[in-house]
């Protein structure tokens, strides 16, 4: 299958962009990890990437569509492919369907990831990050540490960054709405959007996408 993973911030997308990849047997694709790759191999687009990047710009559209098309052409996203974070808006999702028809292939679905707003912002805004090991993430709700303000694991104080603050993730979700959401109504036009809740436990939420994906409703 060859899908788009489309949600707002908090709604899961990295996990469960990881889980359904396994589950289908095809590569995710993440916006962030072409970056990482391009730029840590420096490759033309990485160092193309990192130059707009350290001067605190956006990278151009076509750079990511060059890195996206790259990765696509490699062997193991022959059956297909699960692309999270690309495209970021309708530009770019135009760009994707003249790249893929010039391939003679084609989208199967765009899966869309929802969740209500205020849900969103207390999942972000509730996390809290180690700061011996940003790989301890705990949250003061769904998954709080014993000791308040402590790490469970080394014992390292947990404190919570700057892009997880409340007006922080208000803010990236109208980024979201004004940039991303459009892409929904674009894939919507060709019959391509499914739509499912992004609330309730991970291993629900997986099972909801995959039985979604399977009856394309």
């Amino acid at each position: 299958m060859r899908i788009v993973l489309v949600g707002p911030p908090g709604a899961g997308k990295g996990t469960q962009a990881t889980r359904l990849a396994e589950k289908l047997r095809i590569p995710h694709i993440s916006t962030g990890d072409l970056f990482r790759a391009n730029i840590s191999r420096q490759t033309e687009l990485g160092k193309l990437a990192k130059s707009y990047i350290d001067a605190g710009n956006l990278v151009p559209d076509e750079v990511t569509i060059a890195m996206a098309k790259d990765r696509m052409a490699q062997p193991d996203a022959e059956g297909g492919f699960l692309l999270d974070g690309f495209p970021r808006n309708v530009s770019q999702a135009e760009a994707l369907d003249e790249l893929l028809k010039s391939e003679g292939i084609k989208l199967d679905a765009v899966l869309d990831l929802e969740a209500p707003e205020d849900e969103v912002v207390k999942r972000i805004a509730g996390r809290r990050v180690c700061r011996k090991d940003s790989a301890h993430v705990f949250h003061v709700t769904y998954s709080p540490p014993k000791q308040d303000g402590v790490c469970d694991l080394c014992g390292g104080e947990l404190y919570q960054r700057n892009d997880d603050s409340e007006e922080t993730v208000r803010t990236r979700l109208e980024v979201y709405h004004t940039q991303t959401e459009p892409i929904i109504g674009y894939y919507l036009a060709q019959g391509l959007v499914v739509t499912i809740s992004a609330t309730g436990p991970v291993d629900e939420v997986t099972g909801r996408a995959l039985e979604a994906l399977k009856s394309g409703q």
